[in-house]
């Protein structure tokens, strides 16, 4: 059964899939706007933020005009029960709650919503986590801790590496041989601040924070570290390459080659047609192949680019909520265990003392690298750099480790991603390349489900 067969059964038995969203910020309340619909077979029955307001507001937005407080998941049961939806400022209402199937992380924080996570998964919830912060640090380990309760984390589709991942997933299914994907990105300047978002934040109703993430290279990063530990890709350097060209179709012939076959690669493009969305790149060497992807418009080959156009997170989750709940299918989630990881780099000189202010600040930015040269530096993620005290003055560019910073204490994110480290110690260059001879026969990545 098709999901969207499944959705109109349930909607037609009176038995939708009964979400919980925790986080009701701009990406919050546009999923609220969009589940509101609402969409067959699914409702928004509940929303976890710290400021009831925001959650009130996302109500409004999404045109639910009556819902209930809930100070607790016995009474957020019963109101739900009744199809009344419910707003709370404690997340572990909606973790406990049993009678909701999913819950939605849209927080972009890491230790909150690591807990909510981790709470989920012991209440048996699958969990999407449409926060790149959090996946990029810990996706590995979450993946285990999500297999053991019996239960779905996955990224979403809608944001790039979702997007990416259904797309590769399609084309595997026909037979051809996925080599490299990436973002379609229109501007990068790693020295983009608040302050020089601040305009453009409050034209669309942002945090500067977060759209600064999104100038200064760090989302990016996170989103296609996201990318490569679910596919195996690696980079072909830190940061990527990141190509300038006039059309994304122009991807196919600019990256190395020799790297697209050795490891695949993830990437992006840079100021391309169409502007938005995400693209895989495939190689096929039978010249008759070649020659009928020539004739259908795709390039001359070996290696061919194909593309979605668009990447609507609060519309597009509703195919990884679905496919999650019904087919128990991760939308992007990792194979194994951390491929890449976001370092924290310098954004201007930085002096002893100073207490760096992570994702989106004026301090830092994050660049992906793969794991073993994130290692063998000690580089500190940039999900765990907030609140890091500098033992060291730091040139501007260059690399922030774990020897450079005193760390808060009592982290459970920074635990748990020395856990994850201890889990997948470095492998050797020989168990590289066989784990990549999954991607080049077109062996399933990951669970096989109904795109």
């Amino acid at each position: 059964m098709i999901t969207d067969t499944a959705l109109l059964d349930r909607e037609a038995k009176g038995q939708p899939i009964r979400v919980g969203m925790v986080g009701a910020g701009a990406t919050g309340r546009a999923i609220a706007m969009q589940l509101g619909t609402p969409v067959p077979g699914m409702r928004l029955m509940a929303i976890a933020n710290r400021t009831p307001a925001h959650g009130e507001r996302a109500f409004r937005e999404g045109g639910i005009e009556k819902w209930q407080h809930a100070g607790s998941a016995h009474a957020a049961e019963a109101a739900i029960s009744r199809g009344i939806p419910v707003l709370t400022d404690d997340p572990s209402v909606l973790t406990a709650c049993g009678v909701l199937d999913i819950i939605v992380e849209v927080t972009g924080t890491v230790e909150p919503a690591l807990r909510v996570t981790l709470e989920a998964f012991d209440h048996g919830k699958h969990v999407v986590l449409v926060n790149a912060e959090l996946d990029s640090l810990l996706g590995p380990i979450l993946k285990v801790k999500a297999d053991e309760a019996g239960v779905v984390v996955t990224n979403t589709d809608g944001d790039e590496p979702g997007v990416a991942m259904t797309l590769l997933r399609y084309l595997r299914s026909l037979g051809l041989r996925p080599v490299a994907a990436g973002n379609i990105k229109g501007m990068v300047d790693h020295y983009r601040t608040p302050e020089t978002q601040k305009g453009f934040a409050e034209k669309y109703d942002q945090d500067p924070r977060k759209v600064t993430s999104f100038a200064d290279a760090t989302k990016l990063s996170m989103e296609t570290t996201v990318l490569a530990n679910a596919t195996g890709f690696h980079v072909g350097q830190r940061g990527m390459y990141g190509p300038a060209c006039g059309n994304v179709r122009e991807m196919a012939q600019l990256l190395p080659a020799d790297q697209m076959l050795a490891t695949g690669l993830v990437d992006y493009s840079l100021g391309a047609v169409p502007h938005t969305g995400a693209w895989v790149i495939v190689h096929e060497e039978a010249p008759l192949k070649r020659a009928q992807l020539t004739y259908y418009r795709l390039g001359d080959g070996p290696f061919f680019c194909f593309y979605t156009p668009f990447h609507l997170p609060y519309l597009q989750i509703v195919s990884t909520i679905a496919r999650a709940v019904i087919h128990k299918d991760p939308t992007v989630a990792p194979i194994a265990g951390p491929v890449c990881e976001v370092l924290t780099v310098a954004k201007r000189d930085l002096k002893a003392g100073e207490r760096l202010d992570g994702v989106g600040g004026f301090c830092t930015y994050g660049l992906i690298d793969n794991t073993a040269a994130a290692r063998a530096l000690t580089a500190l993620p940039i999900s765990l750099s907030e609140g890091c005290v500098l033992r060291r003055d730091i040139l501007k560019d260059n690399v922030v480790s774990f020897d450079d910073v005193d760390s808060p204490c009592g982290r459970l994110a920074e635990t748990l991603w020395r856990e994850q480290a201890a889990r997948w110690p470095l492998v050797t260059r020989e168990s590289e390349k066989q784990s990549m001879l999954h991607v080049q026969v077109g062996r399933p990545l990951t669970q096989v489900g109904h795109i």
